[in-house]
């Protein structure tokens, strides 16, 4: 670890403490220790120096949604190229899903995920248990000793919990031991088969399509289930308007809800599987422009409280078959950064609105460290370079698999420094000063 950095000259945005200014930052021993005006630190005999001028400094993101697939299917991520590929794109945490072979519904593979993230030390990895046994929605995991082990969640992710009364005990008892309950809202008797969202572009295609009613049934059932056990309950991967307009009903009601959406679905829209493109095939699928335009007015208005990117790497050989076939899923760790700055030049976010939506709220509903550059808490910092322009291709992803609908776009903004815990995990070669 290095014992002394001093950022100078960044434009610090922590929504937390309400800044947004040119300032300088000092981190020792691990920790922020002065969050000041520049050219007023005295100098320093050791340690480093960044000159960061027309770079933001923000709060590390954190994605509380990933894939890291390990243990079990380490061809295609590891718990340490996952992390590093986070670092890349400026995470220093990340939650990750529990459908790893074995399912993480046990202390056992709780423990090891967290004991190879600190070996790798690219990032913080907070593991999210199965809501049941296997994920198989028959009985319900021990959540006391998930949480003992060190999760911070419990879902099923990769397949709903189908049995209401199933649902209903978990967030009864998730809320007993301080766990998040995070649904995967999809009805399976309406999208099993479905390769692409419904409509007439699948039916051009001869695809089975998945209507948009099969995320908005669960959604519904599990914001009912939340107000009448007066549980928490967290949405994730949020792709449809309707999904929207129920959360947005619930939260003027008072149900303790947050949701999710990702890059992909405010960047993309169904369009992008024309062709058979097995890149841009996911669950939920890609919807239409419509649903695109109700997540980019959910993003401003609050409904939605979290960017997470559901990074879900797959081998060339998953997806480089029939689409009907190939697996479901993008890597997003790299590109979460690019596509959602889009967002910000084109003044449908704000730079503080994106800071809270990739930092402050996702440290807030895992209930982590995080989302603020206070003094005194561990400095867990991104660097982003808003003008950085590059082509995001398969040559420069640090994950361990390549398949991105994204490969050979253009994009502007980058993280160029990430230091997790005081240690700098990523710095971009050749983009600043020391």
């Amino acid at each position: 670890m290095v014992g002394r950095i001093h950022l100078k000259n960044g434009r610090v945005i922590d929504p937390a403490n309400g800044i947004d200014q040119i300032l300088d930052v000092l981190i020792e021993d691990g920790k922020i220790s002065a969050v000041v005006q520049p050219d007023t630190l005295p100098e320093q005999p050791d340690g480093i120096v960044y000159d960061l001028q027309g770079k933001w400094v923000v709060p590390g993101l954190i994605d509380m949604h990933v894939h890291l697939r390990e243990p079990g299917q380490e061809y295609k991520e590891t718990i340490a190229t996952g992390t590093r590929a986070a670092a890349a794109g400026g995470f220093t945490a990340v939650a990750c899903m529990p459908n790893t072979k074995p399912v993480n519904d046990n202390q056992t593979v709780t423990v090891f995920i967290i004991a190879k993230a600190a070996e790798a030390g690219f990032a913080r990895v907070y593991p999210v248990g199965a809501i049941s046994s296997g994920s198989t929605g028959e009985h319900l995991a021990e959540f006391g000793e998930l949480r003992q082990a060190g999760a911070v969640g419990v879902t099923d992710d990769g397949l709903p919990v189908g049995n209401s009364q199933l649902m209903r005990r978990a967030l009864e008892y998730a809320g007993d031991h301080d766990l998040l309950v995070i649904s995967h809202a999809e009805e399976l008797s309406l999208s099993q088969s479905g390769a692409m969202n419904d409509g007439p572009l699948a039916t051009r295609l001869g695809l089975r399509g998945i209507p948009h009613v099969a995320e908005e049934i669960m959604v519904y059932r599990d914001l009912a289930l939340a107000e009448f056990t007066g549980r928490p309950i967290h949405i994730a991967h949020v792709s449809t308007r309707e999904s929207l307009a129920l959360i947005r009903r619930a939260k003027k009601k008072g149900v303790a809800v947050t949701a999710e959406t990702a890059p992909h679905y405010f960047t993309l829209t169904e369009k992008a599987v024309d062709g058979y493109n097995t890149l841009a095939k996911m669950n939920p699928p890609l919807r239409t422009e419509a649903d695109v335009a109700a997540i980019l007015e959910a993003l401003r208005d609050g409904t939605l409280d979290a960017i997470a990117t559901d990074h879900a790497p797959h081998g060339e050989l998953d997806k480089d078959m029939e689409f009907d076939l190939a697996a479901n899923g993008i890597i997003g760790l790299e590109t979460a950064v690019p596509l959602t700055l889009r967002l910000v030049r084109e003044n449908r976010l704000d730079a503080r609105r994106m800071v809270e939506l990739l930092s402050v709220n996702p440290a807030r509903i895992l209930g982590v460290v995080g989302g603020t550059l206070s003094v005194g808490v561990p400095a867990d910092i991104a660097v982003i370079d808003p003008e950085k322009k590059f082509v995001f291709t398969a040559e420069s992803i640090l994950s361990k698999s390549r398949n991105s609908p994204f490969l050979g776009w253009e994009m502007q903004g980058k993280a160029v420094l990430t230091i997790m815990d005081g240690k700098i995990t990523w710095r971009q070669e050749g983009d600043f000063s020391s």
